[in-house]
């Protein structure tokens, strides 16, 4: 039976970057004057990278029997992250900025270092929450860029369908790449009103419109055409028939020549004559967690971000339990792990958000 002694095994690699013995290859990273030189061996590198692999085939070696690589828009303390993580298999991010985490994050990528890739992504996510919030539009955009992101973009999915304002009205909104505003157009958990989904498509559509002036009124029908085109990825995606008859009126009429001549007669037919026949597609609405008789609009602190509602029980006065009085403070505690547990990020409400459980079972109000 054969023994492994990995931990020696990876030691002595480990020395190989330390002591640099026979190295032949030098990689410089930074920019000047904090550049770096780090020395390394070709066939380690080849082994372990699949962009060292590639690029080292295809380098001849200089009249000192080394190749050099220079890579100056990549930080010394990324790639400082990269070789020990080649050369030991082992990285330890505690004490790394999230900011360098996501640089880490995109390096990787390129590097062809898969195992690596996933694991900052659920590092990323597991204890970077609150600058992921603060940093939410970033970290949106890098979660797209490649699918080997996946995770990051399914975590930046829901924070997104449960706080959608996050997103929405970021200052950042109108340079949204079309790729991203599609996507979360289909989502049909978005938790966001129908008639407000409209609002957020028309702004977007207007900015990408050089000197379009945002009051439809002074329109000419080249410009309605023009918005026509631009939002023709999205305009199908918006589920008309969930809007409500006032924001139909006051919200989709003033633009109803950038829609379809069916799509707008049906949309009427749906308030006038809800009787007749409609032709168009009806998408199904999106899974609004709706209100009951019992709730009323409470929010949730986003940080850096606007405030954004959820339902949430009206309770006027604090329960017993076997005719005990419960202080306030302990009910206000009680309250906030019951009634608000899914929203609960940390202790401190300045970093709370929508996407943390810290696994406390729900305590029922009578309960307490």
């Amino acid at each position: 039976m054969a023994v492994a002694f990995y931990d020696k095994f990876s030691s002595d690699i480990s020395n190989l970057l330390i002591f640099d013995d026979e190295f032949n290859v030098t990689i410089e990273v930074g920019q000047a004057p904090n550049n770096q030189v780090f020395k390394a061996h070709s066939i380690i590198l080849s082994s372990r990278c699949p962009y060292f692999k590639n690029k080292l085939h295809t380098m001849t070696y200089n009249e000192y029997n080394f190749k050099t690589i220079k890579r100056n828009d990549i930080s010394v303390e990324v790639f400082d992250i990269i070789i020990r993580y080649i050369y030991n298999g082992a990285i330890t991010l505690k004490s790394v900025k999230t900011s360098v985490m996501f640089d880490l994050l995109i390096t990787s990528n390129e590097f062809g270092l898969e195992e690596l890739v996933k694991y900052v992504q659920t590092f990323l996510a597991e204890n970077n929450n609150s600058w992921i919030h603060l940093n939410f539009f970033y970290a949106c955009q890098i979660s797209f860029k490649d699918n080997n992101f996946e995770d990051l973009k399914k975590f930046c999915t829901n924070v997104i369908t449960r706080q959608p304002a996050i997103i929405f009205d970021a200052d950042k909104f109108i340079t949204l790449p079309e790729s991203i505003l599609v996507y979360i157009l289909r989502l049909d958990d978005l938790q966001l009103d129908e008639g407000n989904v409209w609002d957020y498509v028309i702004k977007w559509g207007i900015a990408q419109i050089s000197n379009l002036t945002p009051n439809p009124e002074q329109w000419t029908d080249e410009n309605f055409l023009t918005m026509k085109n631009t939002l023709k990825n999205c305009l199908p995606l918006v589920r008309y028939f969930s809007i409500a008859g006032d924001d139909v009126f006051k919200k989709v009429r003033p633009y109803r020549k950038i829609l379809d001549v069916t799509l707008w007669e049906d949309l009427t037919k749906k308030f006038m004559a809800p009787s007749d026949v409609i032709t168009s597609t009806i998408l199904p609405p999106r899974n609004i967690l709706h209100k009951d008789n019992s709730s009323t609009s409470s929010t949730i602190f986003v940080p850096g971000q606007h405030f954004t509602s959820i339902s949430q029980p009206i309770i006027t006065q604090p329960s017993t339990t076997n005719n005990t009085p419960i202080s306030r403070s302990v009910f206000w505690f009680r309250t906030i792990y019951s009634g608000m547990r899914p929203y609960i990020l940390v202790q401190n409400p300045l970093y709370w958000s929508e996407t943390h459980d810290f696994g406390f079972e729900p305590i029922e109000f009578e309960q307490l």
